[in-house]
């Protein structure tokens, strides 16, 4: 039986970080085409600072909170990683992280799905993007939505993979859309379709947290999934 405790939310960064490790190339490759080409980069400082504060704080003791690897994690976006994606990441595992400590101290659906609640609307307040903008909100929100729709006593790995799923149907949609933020916004027809790359993040996020990503391609074409 899975403990959803600090374990599980520590080995859900780290599965996260092998995932961009992965796919780096992929996610610089959709990023020149539609931002400035340094997303991969961006998310792969953010998750080596914070793997090492991970181990640092393994070192003094295994913590007892579930919320502990995400409060750390987004203490290292937040402190250490530049560009518009990294600290709208590190709001969202803030956010995550204090949600999940309030219904705590194990990882609960009712707080996975208050956090990624809470992490979408400051988001939204932060970086000013709406759904159908062509961002990270067209797959946080989704996601969103597959968690609040869970019921409360489901499993954290079942809503998990529900906000999966949703993620990437939203990264999908981002294919279609015409980007009104950001770089691309002046790029036009020229990055129709293609993928928002910080959707594409916040779709490997959640896909980890069950698995490991190894390549994009099954993911954009809806054949996902992850490799466990």
């Amino acid at each position: 039986m899975t403990s959803f405790d600090a374990a599980f939310t520590g080995g859900w960064i780290r599965r996260f970080a092998a995932s961009v490790r992965a796919t780096e190339p992929e996610l610089t490759a959709l990023d020149q085409r539609a931002g400035d080409g340094d997303f991969g980069v961006n998310l792969t400082t953010g998750l080596t600072t914070a793997l090492r504060m991970l181990d640092e704080a393994a070192a003094d003791g295994d913590p007892e909170d579930a919320s502990a690897p995400l409060l750390t994690t987004a203490t290292a976006f937040l402190d250490s990683v530049g560009g518009t994606s990294g600290p709208l990441f590190g709001l969202l595992f803030q956010r995550l992280a204090c949600a999940v400590r309030d219904a705590g101290p194990s990882l609960t659906t009712p707080g996975l799905a208050a956090g990624t609640r809470e992490g979408l609307a400051v988001i939204q307040r932060v970086g000013e993007a709406r759904a159908g903008d062509k961002t990270l909100v067209d797959a946080l929100a989704p996601a969103a939505r597959a968690l609040g729709a869970c019921p409360p006593d489901a499993p954290p790995d079942t809503a998990l993979a529900r906000a999966s799923g949703g993620a990437w149907e939203g990264v999908r949609n981002t294919a279609r859309l015409r980007a009104r933020r950001g770089r691309a916004s002046y790029l036009g027809d020229r990055v129709s379709g293609v993928p928002d790359p910080g959707a594409v993040g916040i779709g490997l996020f959640y896909a980890s947290a069950d698995g490991g990503v190894r390549a994009l391609a099954p993911f954009l074409e809806g054949r996902e999934q992850p490799s466990r």
